[in-house]
């Protein structure tokens, strides 16, 4: 299947995914349920409807609530949402109405870890052995593991340099309607507003400390 831009991607939620919500590689939502049983039972209605579309979404019960996210991994490892990864978000989001269950995407969240190298090549592998138990599972700039134990890890191209400057960042992907609330809250906290030039796609925040993050949203992305 072919993989699908961001704004592509966005265009099918406003035109009747409104529960979903794109993340660094999937598209995803979470449900509120009333218990265990309930939850696992919707988990089982959608395991169905997956298994029917040859699909596997990843699905996560909690205290009060199911976490899914769909999207198709490609023969080299990568992770992307296709046509048939909406067709599925569009069947699931009937099966939760089925089951009276209430969509609440403003409370989707991916984390994502990123390193600064000058050549990732030469770092990634260990990355990858490191966090999969695999070097190859390295996917352009990305270490992704296949069964998504760990976050991903990116590496972000800059100029050699020496230590201590920071070379490590936590990406915070957000639904973008709660994006703003969250960066002011950290500001609140002690934080402070670095470089906003890429809002809404991402903002650079750092802690009191002078530790930065970037808080992500898929607006204006490719």
């Amino acid at each position: 299947m072919e993989k699908l831009g961001t704004q592509e991607i966005l265009s099918a939620i406003t035109a009747g995914l409104g529960e979903w919500r794109k993340l660094a590689q999937p598209l995803a939502t979470r449900y509120r349920v009333a218990g265990l049983r309930e939850g696992a039972a919707f988990m089982a209605a959608v395991a169905d409807a997956a298994a029917d579309a040859g699909q596997d979404p990843e699905l996560r019960l909690g205290r009060g609530f199911v976490d899914v996210a769909v999207s198709t991994v490609d023969d080299g490892g990568g992770r992307w949402v296709t046509a048939q990864d909406l067709e599925l978000a569009r069947t699931i989001s009937g099966l939760a109405q089925e089951h009276g269950l209430r969509a609440v995407p403003g409370e989707v969240v991916q984390l994502e870890l990123a390193l600064d190298t000058a050549d990732h090549t030469v770092v990634a592998p260990f990355w990858s052995a490191l966090l999969t138990g695999e070097p190859g599972h390295v996917v352009g700039d990305t270490v992704l593991d296949p069964t998504n134990r760990v976050p991903s890890l990116w590496f972000q191209r800059t100029d050699a340099h020496e230590v201590p400057r920071q070379r490590w960042h936590f990406d915070v992907w957000l639904a973008p309607e709660v994006a703003d609330e969250r960066i002011a809250a950290a500001v609140a906290a002690g934080g402070t507003v670095v470089d906003d030039a890429g809002a809404p796609s991402f903002t650079v925040l750092a802690d009191p400390d002078g530790n930065k993050v970037c808080v992500c949203t898929a607006l204006t992305r490719d």
